[in-house]
């Protein structure tokens, strides 16, 4: 699952070096926070799906990564089989129209989104656990 790490000006989808791979894409994602307009939870991130990878890579029931482009405009998806998901819905003048994340931390993403973020990046399962930058992460 991929790293999420919010601060007070923008969301950043961290990607491991297989899911650069997989996605296509050479560097995180990076949203400013105004531009989320809202966040959805999902247990089946599949339906959210619309359009072709284009770049990416699809394994049917297995995962889907990188962007997806419709007629509707562009998504960037990172689901991994039938994990939880938080589908993440953003502005007009983003990269992205919208972000398909399968993280077991959605709860604490939509919380965390509520809040006045301060200007160090918190990873959000940290958040999730009460903790605070640097100490050990939830499962």
């Amino acid at each position: 699952m991929v790293t999420l790490l919010l601060d007070s000006t923008q969301l950043e989808v961290v990607l491991s070096g297989v899911e650069r791979a997989l996605s296509r894409r050479s560097e995180s994602v990076r949203v400013d926070r105004s531009h989320i307009l809202r966040v959805q939870l999902t247990d089946d991130a599949w339906t959210w799906l619309r359009g072709v990878p284009s770049p990416g890579t699809l394994v049917r029931g297995t995962i889907a990564m990188g962007t997806w482009r419709s007629a509707s405009g562009c998504d960037f998806v990172v689901v991994r089989r039938r994990h939880p998901a938080a589908v993440i819905d953003l502005a007009p003048d983003a990269e992205f129209e919208r972000l398909v994340l399968t993280t077991r931390h959605g709860i604490a993403l939509v919380q965390a989104l509520r809040l006045d973020g301060d200007d160090a990046p918190t990873e959000v399962s940290e958040i999730a656990a009460g903790g605070t930058a640097g100490s050990p992460a939830a499962p």
